[in-house]
């Protein structure tokens, strides 16, 4: 141990030594203190990854199923926390009103709300519909209040009263108001205005009735499909499905093929950067794509969507045969006429039917024209005999009627087919959901080679899906060769696509496209949550905030404040090994003076 000397020599000699204390213990308390925090400051990040990594996703598919069964309970009309809106499908052959519920909105920026349908105490969907189509009031616009009064009061009674002045109100009309002029249009959207808000207390201006286009109408419905599937949720390394969803943030959407009786409609996400079209080409992807941001910010674009969607009228199953029958029937009698025959005159001579199972007769009549068919069962020369009716061209991106098609990535993508590509597959073929294109051209080429006496037994032992009636029966063959040029030749689908889904349900529910259009209206709306629980957490501790919303950054200053401890130890190290060197000779001077002393005798 070093010393420090002093020596006094008046009147007499005396000194005294200060002992220092060596600072290396306390350095090796303080390192291993240091070393201890470090190890916990690891210790707890590890525990973060492995937390982030593994419990949340598992957190989050919890609460997805918890939702579910949610769904299908009676809503707690109790709760005062939860806003309700409506949204009136104005349809051609009827209305019909749907009433939704969400709570507060979680806060996170990135979420859209948790919109529900509303179900009552015998847990059924709150839904009504009126007939016919609000476009029965083309001559008496001023009687639309009073056709939609019913609806109204319907949701009048299941919305609590004390939420009626907060529940939008949005009137919805597609198809058959469209097939009116415009002026009748404006009468009837006019009259909703005017008299509605006399007689309910719904939140409803100018801008929530109105005529939709199919463009819209086919948005909803992609909007409504992903957010039940979840693919509207951000995404990050902990629960990313692909390197491509994390790199854009976000899951990957599906798109969707909806074949009804009358039309056929497609709707999918196209990338934002397209390559260079020509002229007439990039106008047609204009007015195809429809861009909108989800987001519940404008100023958010990591939820801005581009998509893709038309519809084809005349090209859904009914109407298609309707034209292969007007098809076959004008080029049969054509033939006659040229080559004197009479086939399809009579039923002893009747036109062979690849589309129609063996045996199977019928008529088709067309004015005062009629042409007896029977069925051959000829699964192949019924898809050969259809592919006129796509009425493709030659542009390499052009796909039914000629119409432009957006490219899609099938090496990175997902559908789902709904109506007809459901009941196609399903109802008597029974291999609905994973669509796999060899397997579906076997069976329904089996099915179609059978004989109708066959079909028809199975059917009444019951082989087939309740669904199935005696109408499918009899035109399976036909539909699902139309399916079939339709997804492979239309569209362009490879034949051994793997990622289409054929579905009726989604999560054992009808998913309506009203949903995705109100989720789209009331997108913003999460805003004011995100205010109110911005100011509530202003008065919150400042280690909720920077620990728990931001604990990386917390992580690095307590780091920093770590390093500035451990050079602030190393340098007062070299101040005292330097002070020690300098002391060294002072010891030694102060010996070679306080020796001689020793031996000095003291006068008498």
């Amino acid at each position: 141990m070093a010393r420090i000397s002093f020596s006094y020599l008046c009147p007499a000699s005396w000194y005294f030594t200060v002992p220092t204390v060596s600072p290396f213990p306390r350095q090796r308390v303080a390192f291993l203190g240091l070393f201890f925090i470090s190890c916990l400051l690891l210790l707890m990040l590890i525990m973060d990854f492995r937390h982030s990594g593994a419990s949340l996703p598992r957190d989050r598919q919890y609460e997805r199923y918890l939702a579910r069964v949610g769904e299908l309970e009676a809503t707690d009309t109790e709760d005062p926390n939860l806003n309700y809106g409506l949204v009136v499908d104005c349809g051609s052959s009827g209305s019909r009103i749907f009433v939704y519920f969400w709570p507060r909105h979680n806060g996170n920026p990135h979420d859209l709300l948790d919109i529900k349908q509303m179900r009552d105490r015998n847990s059924q969907p709150v839904v009504k519909k009126i007939k016919p189509g609000i476009s029965a009031m083309a001559d008496t616009p001023d009687h639309a209040s009073d056709y939609l009064r019913p609806l109204l009061s319907f949701a009048a009674a299941h919305v609590p009263v004390r939420k009626h002045k907060e529940t939008p109100l949005y009137i919805l009309c597609t198809a058959g108001m469209r097939l009116l002029p415009e002026r009748k249009q404006l009468a009837i959207l006019a009259d909703l205005v005017k008299d509605l808000p006399l007689e309910f207390d719904f939140l409803f201006s100018q801008s929530q009735a109105e005529v939709i286009s199919g463009k819209q109408e086919g948005v909803y419905a992609w909007i409504g499909i992903n957010f039940v599937l979840g693919r509207f949720d951000h995404v990050d390394e902990s629960d990313a499905e692909a390197p491509q969803e994390l790199a854009a943030g976000r899951r990957r959407t599906v798109g969707i093929l909806d074949m009804g009786g009358a039309s056929l409609q497609i709707a999918y996400e196209v990338p934002t950067s397209t390559s260079v079209l020509p002229p007439k080409q990039e106008e047609a992807a204009k007015i195809l794509l429809a861009e909108f941001n989800l987001g519940c910010d404008v100023h958010h674009t990591e939820h801005v969507y581009r998509v893709y969607v038309t519809t084809f009228l005349g090209f859904g199953g009914n109407f298609a045969r309707q034209r292969y029958e007007d098809l076959v029937l004008n080029e049969t009698l054509n033939k006659n006429k040229l080559l004197g025959q009479k086939t399809g005159l009579s039923p002893d001579s009747p036109f062979l039917d690849p589309c129609l199972p063996v045996g199977l007769t019928d008529v088709v009549e067309r004015n005062s024209q009629v042409l007896h068919v029977r069925g051959k069962g000829d699964w192949s020369t019924c898809g050969a005999m259809l592919s006129p009716l796509l009425a493709l061209s030659n542009t390499s991106q052009a796909s039914l009627n000629g119409i432009y098609q957006s490219p899609i990535d099938f090496n990175n993508s997902e559908f789902y087919g709904f109506s007809e590509f459901f009941y196609c597959t399903e109802d008597v073929l029974r291999i609905g959901g994973r669509y796999h294109g060899p397997t579906f051209a076997k069976a329904a080429q089996d099915y179609c080679g059978m004989a109708w006496s066959v079909l028809t037994q199975r059917f009444k032992n019951g082989l087939y899906s309740s669904h199935a009636d005696e109408h499918r029966l009899k035109y399976q063959c036909f539909k699902s060769a139309w399916m079939y040029q339709v997804l492979h030749e239309g569209f362009h689908f490879p034949y051994d696509y793997p990622n289409l889904r054929t579905a009726q349900l989604v999560y054992d529910r009808e998913v309506q496209w009203t949903l995705g259009a109100i989720l789209y209206k009331t997108r913003f709306l999460p805003l004011r949550d995100l205010r109110q629980e911005g100011v509530r957490q202003a008065h919150s501790s400042w280690f909720r905030l920077s620990f728990v919303y931001n604990h990386y950054l917390f992580f690095a200053c307590i780091l920093v404040v770590l390093l500035a401890i451990i050079l602030y130890l190393l340098r007062l190290r070299r101040i005292h090994h330097r002070q020690t060197r300098a002391s060294a000779p002072l010891n030694l001077l102060w010996i070679e003076e306080v020796v001689p002393m020793i031996g000095v005798q003291v006068g008498p």
